[in-house]
């Protein structure tokens, strides 16, 4: 087979998305335990052992690409789109040590060591793919600046960032978990604003891309169950939960272009934010002034199964046809305009 119609040259950082999908799934599940009993512990060890072994499968292929196509591997490293999806191989490995916290508490050996390693890891990954626009403003002046490049998938690494203290404070690592909180706070809002204003610049997302506009809700969902894990009031979750709710619905709106698009990898997208927007309404019902939201929860956990079981099915059929795992289509942004590489 030639190198260029290898499926594994093709296999793209985009795939954690779907370990990400499964693990938000294993959470939401875990969080509806109080509503549901034993049954969604069960549910949530089940998914949880699907992400975990999806990731394990995805660790061990990617080092295999590293090692037979090198070249492919540095073009997403340039990409100016995908780069920002290998933060979500951090992530993954953060929501399945926040998962194992949940069901088997932080006193298992070694999983604060893990987490430390994983947080790092995210740190470094947020790091380079936003010291990427200094370096290309630095080298080549304001015509670097690619709006065309200023997609959803940028809000990938902030999650990383926020998703932190969720089981770094019950591993011991409360201060670094804050500090980490502290820095996808920050840049959570400027990168809204700048695919906001993309989208006046250079356009509305290619077709193919519409459902990363998912993405949006992630990083609100993902910031109320941490700021309630660090102890803030509880208005302040609400006040999230109405900013994903409404991304959410926004989103929806495009449902129809959405499914009409032949299915991808970017398809993957809506999966984790609607997980994390259900285990953010599952958390708020509990609260006195939430138990109006009960029913609601539990129907958006019931969606977001259905939406990744579907996706899961999707992928398995996309697989056997091999239309997955084959070379991107056009650009979905002229090459001349891309960021300097890393």
């Amino acid at each position: 087979m030639s190198t260029d119609h290898a499926p594994l040259k093709h296999l793209m950082p985009g795939w954690f998305a779907t370990v990400m999908g499964w693990s938000g799934l294993a959470l939401a599940w875990h969080r509806a335990t109080p509503a549901l009993g034993d049954m969604a512990a069960g549910i949530s060890l089940v998914a949880g052992a699907i992400a975990l072994l999806v990731f394990a499968l995805l660790a061990a292929a990617l080092l295999m690409r590293w090692q037979r196509h090198h070249a492919a591997v540095r073009e997403d490293l340039q990409h100016p789109v995908r780069h920002a999806f290998f933060a979500a191989i951090p992530i993954s490995a953060l929501l399945l040590i926040t998962l194992a916290v949940a069901h088997f508490g932080p006193g298992v050996p070694g999983l604060g060591a893990l987490w430390l390693i994983a947080s790092v890891a995210q740190f470094a990954v947020t790091l380079w793919v936003l010291s990427r626009w200094l370096r290309a403003t630095a080298t080549a002046g304001p015509a670097a600046w690619n709006w065309g490049g200023i997609t959803p998938a940028l809000f990938i690494p902030i999650v990383g960032n926020v998703l932190a203290p969720l089981a770094g404070i019950p591993l011991g690592y409360g201060a670094w978990a804050a500090a980490q909180f502290g820095l996808g706070l920050l840049f959570w809002p400027v990168v809204m604003v700048l695919v906001i204003v993309r989208f006046g610049q250079a356009g509305m997302l290619p077709e193919r891309l519409l459902p990363t506009l998912f993405i949006f809700v992630a990083p609100p969902a993902v910031i109320g169950v941490a700021v309630l894990q660090l102890g803030a009031p509880a208005p302040l979750a609400w006040m999230l939960w109405g900013m994903a709710a409404f991304l959410a619905l926004w989103a929806a709106t495009l449902t129809r272009r959405i499914t009409d698009q032949p299915f991808g990898i970017p398809h993957w997208g809506m999966s984790f934010p609607l997980a994390a927007l259900a285990v953010l309404s599952l958390r708020l019902s509990d609260t006195p002034e939430g138990r109006w939201l009960a029913v609601p929860s539990l129907a958006l956990l019931a969606l977001a199964s259905l939406v990744i079981l579907g996706l899961t099915l999707a992928t398995v059929r996309g697989l056997r046809a091999g239309t997955l795992l084959v070379p991107e289509g056009p650009p979905v942004i002229p090459i001349k305009t891309q960021m300097s590489a890393a």
